[in-house]
């Protein structure tokens, strides 16, 4: 297996799962398949696990072992693939919502702030929607509302209008041609950070990625066997938000519904409190420092 990436919080998300050795369990986003195989060590000769990644660089990592299977495509298809596999519920799912090291360092990929690449971020190469239609086809208004909603950007407005004036002159092809037509609105001290926010506002809009996450919680919630296990790290506030509020509420405005005797209605209960990498982890892997851990058990 090729270096793909380190796993974020590792023993803390496979520990959280609380493993049966027969059981059934769930990785949706396998990568470099570090929590795959930290869970099949768990396993025993019955156990079977299934994994999900929809990036084709993925699928050289596939681990050889009768117990394992891997399914190329999106977790939003969870529940479509295990039917497929005749399998009605699971003890346990991992979710590592993060782009992996591999994604952000692949030079043609255009997912890094570091590399001048082209526009793309696709997670599937195989989709229509990319970085470069959005970048030069959406209107400003609708990249004003990309870069607002999905990279909480005060200036969105400033930002899109600027990108619509200077595709006019010439088309906007790669990574640093978008930077350099941004650092007109972006103060020089603050470039790092709201770079990663732009980037990162473009490439949920590619992905559709908040969507994917509400629809992955529904079908993970219904998949899970009574006392069943969902570990689900999330690396900004968007996604926490929507696990935060799942797993407190079994909705994502975080208002708890409650049946007619008051008990709240939610299939899922909180177990223990957030974790997030100590500073020997972070020190090791400074793509973890923004990693939250939520875990939650079927009720």
């Amino acid at each position: 297996m090729k270096i793909y990436h380190s796993p974020v919080l590792l023993e803390e998300s496979v520990a959280g799962l609380a493993i049966k050795p027969e059981g059934i369990y769930v990785d949706v986003t396998f990568g470099g398949g570090g929590h795959a195989m930290a869970i099949l060590k768990q396993l025993g000769a019955d156990g079977r696990l299934f994994c999900f990644d929809q990036d084709p660089d993925a699928h050289h990592n596939k681990l050889e072992d009768s117990r394992c299977e891997f399914i190329a495509a999106n977790f939003i298809h969870l529940k479509q693939y295990l039917k497929f596999y005749k399998v009605k519920m699971v003890d346990g799912i991992l979710a590592d919502f993060g782009v992996s090291s591999h994604q952000f360092d692949a030079i043609n990929r255009g997912f890094s702030t570091r590399i001048d690449a082209r526009l793309d971020m696709r997670m599937n190469p195989d989709q229509e929607l990319n970085a470069h239609t959005i970048v030069n086809q959406y209107g400003e208004k609708e990249l004003a509302q990309v870069f607002w909603g999905y990279g909480e950007l005060r200036n969105a407005k400033q930002l899109a209008r600027l990108i619509v004036g200077a595709r006019q002159e010439k088309v906007l092809n790669t990574t640093f041609d978008l930077k350099v037509v941004l650092r007109r609105a972006i103060p020089e001290r603050f470039e790092n950070k709201l770079f990663a926010q732009v980037f990162q506002a473009i490439r949920i809009e590619v992905n559709n990625e908040l969507d994917v996450i509400r629809q992955f919680l529904i079908q993970a919630a219904s998949m899970l066997k009574s006392k069943g296990r969902l570990a689900c790290i999330s690396y900004h506030s968007l996604e926490d938000r929507l696990v935060k509020r799942f797993f407190q509420s079994g909705n994502f405005e975080g208002e708890t519904e409650k049946d007619f005797y008051g008990n709240p209605t939610s299939s899922l209960r909180k177990i223990g409190k957030l974790i997030v990498p100590d500073a020997a982890e972070i020190q090791e892997n400074n793509r973890a420092r923004s990693a939250k851990l939520r875990i939650a058990e079927k009720v």
